[in-house]
């Protein structure tokens, strides 16, 4: 464990500011971590982030130690798209949960990582480890991962700055007249259904952009980037201006075409490579189902 005694220029400064100086290469959201999990201590004592440094104390600090993965691997055919030594890109079939939790032990994107994957970051725990971003059950897409601590640090402050490109596609009911938008909404848990996300004044800020791909008579594909992640953030915001996505029967309509769960796709996705720092972009697919009800669309149009 390192012990630091406090600078005179970071007396009255916050705990996690000052650690932030003293370690620069680790990010603020981690050395908040370490705080919080009373791997630093101020002479002797677990602090809270906010407490404000006297000359007089001592801070005792060391870093998380990765807890043992306790999951069984299993093979699940995941496609990996890219992979080096600290990061990786998979394709998250429909379907899927990414990681174990409310009821869902089995068959995660998680136990298919650990087959595929032989290091996986265990900063975020042994139940998610290597993630760092999720995407919902029923949207198919593209999912960075990170493989080492310091990719799973980088890529968690890129997306906390919103450095990090996400580009989903998306059918929704309606047809929307406008060739492109912006919707600035906050976003947080509902007041009347504790399951659901809703926009609310109290939630945190979400930005949603979207531009129209092509118009059916009743439907209209879009394209949306987040420049925010919330928690179902596309759907939410989509419902809100009227226009929900198709089967998504939380937030949409109770009608379903298909009853697979929500046309959304997570299509693009790009990083600063935690490293190298070079800029990395990936690309997929449509997937069928998709692809599939638009040509009847398109049929049906023509």
């Amino acid at each position: 464990m390192t012990e630091l005694k406090v600078p005179k220029e970071f007396v009255g400064t916050r705990l996690d500011k000052a650690l932030k100086n003293c370690f620069p290469d680790k990010s603020r959201s981690y050395l908040t971590k370490c705080i919080e999990e009373g791997k630093v201590l101020v002479n002797q004592e677990k602090q809270k982030p906010s407490y404000l440094l006297s000359s007089a104390d001592l801070i005792s600090y060391e870093d998380l130690e990765a807890k043992p993965l306790e999951l069984t691997p299993q093979d699940l055919h995941l496609q990996v798209i890219y992979e080096d030594g600290d990061v990786a890109v998979v394709f998250k079939p429909k379907g899927m949960v990414v990681h174990p939790g409310s009821g869902q032990n089995d068959a995660t994107l998680v136990h298919g990582l650990l087959y595929e994957l032989e290091d996986l970051s265990g900063i975020n725990g042994v139940f998610r480890p290597g993630i760092v971003h999720r995407i919902d059950k029923d949207t198919s897409g593209l999912l960075m991962v990170a493989k080492s601590d310091l990719a799973a640090i980088s890529l968690t402050e890129q997306l906390k700055k919103h450095e990090c490109k996400r580009t989903y596609q998306a059918l929704v009911h309606g047809t929307i007249a406008e060739d492109a938008g912006k919707i600035i909404a906050p976003i947080g848990r509902s007041t009347q259904d504790r399951k659901k996300m809703a926009v609310t004044k109290t939630g945190k800020e979400a930005i949603t952009h979207f531009k129209v791909l092509h118009r059916f008579q009743e439907f209209t594909w879009i394209e949306c980037e987040l420049e925010t992640g919330r928690t179902h953030q596309i759907r939410v915001h989509m419902a809100y201006i009227g226009h929900p996505l198709v089967d998504d029967t939380v937030y949409g309509y109770r009608k379903s075409y298909l009853g697979q769960g929500q046309f959304l796709h997570a299509k693009t996705i790009g990083f600063t490579h935690p490293k190298t720092k070079k800029w990395m972009e990936f690309d997929s697919e449509m997937p069928s189902y998709f692809m599939d009800f638009v040509s009847k669309l398109q049929e049906k149009k023509d």
